[in-house]
């Protein structure tokens, strides 16, 4: 395939989870074509604005934000302006698909996305999207009729898409998430000070925290840590959590447990864990297939459409992770982590079936179907 210069428009954002995806794409398309002229789009006042620029990309904000779900005064007083603001939104979209004039428009979710991908598709510029999740997101299901392409990561999408548009493509993950060898174990070992003779589980709560994570911990703790006698934790308990967990291990004797706010290394975490603990995002999901790690997740109930289930339980399904209810987890997931970490036969399961469910070229497999879309004429 000849990868000739383009000029792309990639939207999407609004939400933490939709940003990685995008820059993924975006770098993939430096590399196959260093002169591809590049625009995102996303939310005014949401983290790409200073995430995208972070990464070398210029970035446009529009006036657009998402309906509020938590009732409250001030959540239905910004709801109320969604509409006014999604119409400026369409209008600011237009203008900057006629001065950027790109020959493809990509979406990767997130209500930033839906009204650069509506002023595109009526301007007859092709289409491709990016679903990260088992349960399509909201603008994703809107725009999946009108655009040409529709890029997923997990099985039976038809229930949300058309089933001719789909590309089982995964999502675009960090390069340095992949299968580690035992020397890239030994580095991390000696990084984290773990001991070779030790299991370990690496507890991922995110750069702010998950506060189910640690209250399951800190209950564990409580109670005298028992089962832990074999097992090394590293506990990412996230900035936000951090005074409050310093103070709670204050005059705590745990050397076995070591906890941090954020994990500079992850490639080296996840080489040494033997087990992890994680919410079920998509990029974790993927990024824990592509690594062949054995995982327990724990969807959060506080995203839409609950999607994070949905994601767990795609793997769950063919017995490549395990997942408890957040509800449930206090009680039971230090409990059963200990005991599953232990469990050597099991893990090994678990791990050949996660890497058998791992779509590690993701953001190639997007690019390529891109510049299949532009041949066929955007068809």
């Amino acid at each position: 395939m000849e990868y000739k210069k383009i000029r792309v428009i990639i939207s999407g954002g609004g939400t933490g989870g939709h940003i990685f995806p995008a820059v993924s794409i975006a770098k993939e398309l430096k590399k196959v074509n260093p002169d591809t002229e590049i625009l995102f789009v996303g939310a005014e006042g949401k983290m790409e604005m200073e995430k995208v620029p972070a990464e070398g990309f210029r970035i446009i904000g529009l006036p657009i934000t998402g309906l509020q779900r938590k009732m409250t005064l001030r959540n239905i007083a910004g709801d109320i302006m969604v509409p006014a603001k999604f119409l400026s939104s369409i209008r600011k979209a237009r203008k900057i698909i006629k001065e950027f004039n790109p020959d493809i428009a990509v979406g990767v979710g997130g209500y930033a996305s839906a009204p650069l991908l509506m002023a595109a598709v009526r301007t007859g510029i092709p289409a491709l999207i990016q679903e990260q999740n088992g349960f399509a997101g909201l603008t994703n299901k809107m725009l999946g009729s009108k655009v040409q392409k529709i890029c997923v990561a997990y099985e039976g999408m038809e229930r949300f898409f058309p089933a001719e548009k789909i590309v089982m493509s995964g999502n675009p993950i960090r390069p340095s998430m992949h299968p580690y060898s035992a020397a890239e174990r030994e580095e991390g070992l000696a990084f984290y000070g773990f001991s070779p003779e030790k299991k370990h589980i690496l507890i991922v709560g995110g750069s702010l925290g998950s506060g189910t994570l640690n209250q399951a911990v800190k209950s564990w703790i409580e109670e005298g840590g028992r089962g832990g006698e074999n097992v090394e934790i590293l506990w990412q308990c996230g900035k936000y959590y951090k005074k409050g967990i310093d103070s709670f291990m204050a005059g705590r004797e745990m050397p076995s447990v070591h906890y941090t706010d954020f994990i500079a290394r992850m490639d080296l975490a996840y080489a040494v864990a033997d087990l992890i603990i994680s919410r079920s995002g998509a990029s974790s999901v993927s990024e824990i297939c592509a690594t062949a790690k054995a995982a327990i997740f724990v969807p959060s109930p506080n995203v839409a459409e609950d999607h994070q289930t949905h994601n767990a339980m795609a793997l769950v399904r063919k017995n490549a992770a395990v997942m408890i209810r957040d509800d449930e987890a206090c009680e039971k997931l230090l409990p059963e982590a200990l005991e599953l970490v232990n469990n050597t036969e099991r893990i090994s399961e678990l791990e050949k079936n996660a890497a058998a469910m791992a779509l590690p070229d993701a953001a190639h497999t997007i690019v390529e179907e891109i510049y299949k879309l532009l041949e066929n004429g955007g068809k």
